[in-house]
């Protein structure tokens, strides 16, 4: 925490903005995604000349079609760790998230076909910590809701895998798939703490298998 590495990082800084609906990456979670837009090839181009850094955030009307949509006031800093042309025109690349930012504003794009912010991370310095906050979370509690949830959705899960994977990052790559509107999932970024986070997600999903059940009583 206390590392120069983590000094400079911790820092305003200013970072192209890759703004996309319903997209969600937090700290050490990796995220695939399908480049083939000109302006965000350039992007990742640029970012590659430089320091590999994209900030990751989303518009804040769902499904806003204008070509400058207003953004959110938090994302995610990520770090381009995969990178793979796949065809002309077109990257395959993983972002790996290293800290929430405050976007604090927006700077003239001088001539740049994407847009451009002014961050802060200060605010989120303990998402630099792995795991931090996990001892708050009851994890049986959380699994079970799991399990009820992938039942009532009828899909599978890799029961050994979650059983292995550490607290933090079950709750955020649960977060990460959820089946949520952009508005919830924004609400799941900006949770203070990752208790309040797998709050967030078991109510949101006992809401879900609640509705369904009261649904099934009315017919």
């Amino acid at each position: 925490m206390g590392s120069s590495k983590n000094d400079k990082l911790v820092a305003t800084k200013t970072v192209s903005l890759f703004p996309l609906e319903g997209a969600l990456l937090f700290p050490r979670a990796v995220l695939p995604l399908n480049i083939f837009e000109p302006r965000y090839l350039q992007m990742v181009d640029d970012a590659f000349a430089t320091n590999r850094l994209i900030g990751l955030i989303q518009p804040q009307n769902d499904g806003d079609e204008a070509d400058k949509p207003e953004l959110q006031s938090i994302g995610t800093l990520g770090k381009i760790t995969h990178f793979e042309e796949i065809e002309e025109d077109r990257y395959m690349i993983g972002l790996t998230g290293l800290c929430r930012f405050a976007l604090e504003s927006e700077q003239d794009q001088s001539g740049l076909p994407y847009r451009v912010g002014n961050i802060s991370t200060s605010a989120f310095k303990t998402d630099l910590i792995a795991g931090f906050g996990e001892n708050n979370i009851d994890r049986a509690r959380f699994v079970n809701l799991l399990r009820s949830y992938a039942e009532f959705a009828d899909f599978e899960l890799d029961w050994d895998e979650i059983n292995e994977a550490g607290l933090e990052d079950l709750i955020n790559t649960c977060s990460m798939a959820s089946p949520y509107a952009a508005r919830e999932r924004q609400a799941l970024l900006e949770a203070e703490t990752l208790a309040t986070r797998a709050e967030m997600l078991m109510a949101f999903a006992e809401i879900e298998m609640s509705r369904q059940d009261a649904n099934i009583t009315m017919q």
